[in-house]
């Protein structure tokens, strides 16, 4: 696959980590669709192999999902902004300590911005509570299974796999 048909992999992975966070936004989808594109064009053993796995954790990903308690956004003040917040910290957590950066990392995100709206540590840790309570574990655990496939992808990449 040359350097372009790549960048579009990457880019269709980006913004399907994107789209987790964003509700209606199928991210998961776009995140395995990427792989899937990728690995048809690859057609190797390394490619097949993170293709397969990826399907797996994504499928298992979506039971669990199901089994956690549903979204509620409104009552909790969940806000773009917020999600802006904990994307970008998940992500940045995501690479300064990889793979599991990614939880302390969302969860900053979504501190970080509630302590900018109110003010006091405290008022930002009782937010933060209920918004994990309400929306962040669901949201946290299809972020970090399609930052996980990413990570891989870009790692098989690297590598020349």
């Amino acid at each position: 696959m040359d350097l372009p048909q790549l960048l579009l992999v990457g880019l269709v992975m980006l913004l399907g980590v994107l789209g987790v966070l964003v509700p209606g936004v199928p991210g998961t989808l776009l995140v395995w669709a990427g792989l899937l594109w990728w690995a048809m064009h690859e057609r190797t053993a390394p490619a097949w192999s993170l293709l397969v796995s990826a399907t797996a954790l994504l499928l298992v990903v979506q039971v669990v999902k199901w089994q956690l308690p549903p979204r509620r956004l409104r009552g909790v003040g969940v806000t773009r902004r917020m999600a802006v917040y904990a994307g970008a910290g998940a992500l940045l957590g995501f690479v300064l300590v990889p793979v599991l950066g990614a939880v302390p990392g969302f969860m900053g995100g979504i501190y970080l911005c509630e302590r900018r709206r109110l003010g006091s540590h405290g008022e930002a840790v009782t937010s933060l509570r209920s918004v994990m309570r309400a929306v962040g574990t669901s949201v946290l655990v299809e972020l970090f299974a399609c930052l996980l496939v990413t990570g891989a992808w870009l790692a098989v990449v690297a590598t020349g796999g």
